[in-house]
């Protein structure tokens, strides 16, 4: 079974040798000038890697060297095409920028995840490759050979050192860019390996951006920063794609400088720029099934770093008890989640802990929720790739039965000029917190930012 090491060696047999042979049909060769390209492509790659080889370099770690290199290869090869059988290159920078995406990048697929528009990358098959741009998904002409693709995780994996093999199917892991990569492999999906790169574009790092984007009003964004500042722990739901861990890290942005953060995610994306922030992410298991560090052990783990503020990247299962805990503790914290509107949110948070197990019940968890949670903010992405706060919840503290009581802030109303982001009629929880941080709550609820 293939083991993919931060080396960067494959262990064992090769992907395709480990869930059968490719079925993909072969590429028909290219005549003419197409066959003079290709030609051309195939010595220089050749060349290029054989000094990479002589020369100790990595490719990943070694770009501009890689460049280089590429272009003395190119250089020496057009000598020796005026004297010889070789092909003349017609396009010296474009068969640069195609070796060197090869060698040093991730082929075929390196235009997409240069291009600052295209947000997530996904494969169903070497043949069908989807892109999405600003929100909308498109089909791409990319179209790959079976082994390409699997060179092409194996590339992926290399810097990470996580692995995916028959015991282990499903994988997590960062590129080395901070885009986030999901893979698996049959016989898990039917035929072919699935792919998603998941580029986590910061379009803004502040909430005073994504006013400027459109995401949520003025008004909203001044009472968010005040409630950051104030210290209130806030959920931020949604669904996929909506721009959950872009606010959160917008949110964490807010959070004043004297501060220590703790940040605790699957995979790293949150990039929170502050001058005392700590970061862990989890670890999968080792092939002996030891080493595992999961989402609970960091928030455990959190607590004992001294932190002002926790900021979890996004709770699914158990840890979500862990993170009631240390919420209700009196420590800040925020965190992401998948729901389809605020209440919903509150709803899932009074269930998955008691996935914790058999002594948890939701006589402990639902006034937990209720005393460790203020603040609720809800997006929608709306399919055009726009994504907006729908509403903005508090709540109070109460129960009343095995229901949380909530308090509409914002809401979405739709006027003539479409859905707007208006106030609502309620006030959030801790008006004492917002007082000591030197916020008149009063006014700012009233009349928005001054």
């Amino acid at each position: 079974m293939p083991i993919f090491r931060a080396c960067g060696q494959p262990v064992g047999r090769s992907l395709s040798s480990t869930y059968g042979a490719s079925t993909q049909k072969t590429h028909p060769e290219p005549t003419g000038w197409g066959r003079t390209v290709t030609v051309a492509l195939e010595v220089v790659d050749s060349e290029v890697r054989e000094l990479i080889r002589r020369r100790g370099l990595d490719p990943l770690a070694d770009v501009e060297a890689v460049r280089m290199l590429v272009d003395e290869v190119i250089a020496d090869y057009g000598d020796r095409a005026l004297s010889s059988a070789l092909p003349p290159i017609s396009d010296p920078a474009a068969l640069a920028k195609s070796v060197v995406n090869t060698v040093a990048g991730f082929g075929p697929i390196q235009p997409l995840l240069d291009d600052p528009e295209v947000e997530e990358i996904w494969i169903n098959s070497p043949d069908r490759v989807f892109a999405a741009r600003r929100g909308v998904s498109e089909l791409t002409t990319v179209v790959l050979r079976e082994k390409q693709l699997e060179d092409l995780v194996e590339r992926m994996l290399r810097t990470s050192g996580r692995r995916i093999d028959l015991s282990s199917p499903f994988v997590d892991a960062l590129m080395p860019d901070g885009s986030r990569l999901h893979v698996v492999i049959p016989d898990i999906t039917r035929r072919h390996m699935s792919v998603n790169i998941r580029k986590f574009i910061v379009r803004a790092h502040s909430l005073t951006e994504l006013v400027t984007l459109g995401t949520l009003t003025p008004h909203a964004a001044a009472f968010l920063e005040a409630t950051m500042i104030a210290g209130l722990n806030v959920i931020v739901a949604g669904g996929t794609q909506s721009g959950k861990t872009t606010l959160l890290n917008a949110l964490s942005n807010s959070i004043p400088a004297k501060e220590r953060i703790v940040t605790v995610e699957e995979v790293f994306e949150l990039q929170i720029r502050k001058p005392d922030v700590i970061g862990m992410q989890t670890r999968q298991a080792s092939l002996e099934g030891s080493g595992e560090i999961s989402m609970r052990r960091l928030v455990k783990e959190s607590l004992r770093m001294r932190p002002s503020r926790i900021v979890i990247g996004e709770v699914r299962q158990d840890e979500s008890l862990d993170m009631l805990i240390a919420l209700n503790s009196g420590l800040p914290g925020a965190c992401s989640l998948h729901a389809n509107s605020a209440r919903e949110a509150i709803a899932k948070l009074c269930t998955l802990p008691l996935l914790a197990g058999e002594n948890i019940s939701a006589a402990f968890v639902v006034p937990t929720v209720a005393t460790a949670i203020d603040i609720v903010v809800h997006l929608r992405h709306d399919g055009h790739g726009n994504r907006r706060v729908t509403e903005i919840l508090g709540l109070s503290g109460r129960t009343e039965g095995n229901v949380v009581e909530t308090t509409d802030l914002f809401v979405t109303r739709t006027a003539s000029n479409g859905e707007q982001l208006e106030r609502a009629t309620g006030f959030p929880p801790h008006a004492e917190r917002y007082h000591r941080a030197g916020i008149d709550l009063a006014r700012l609820m009233s009349t928005g930012p001054s």
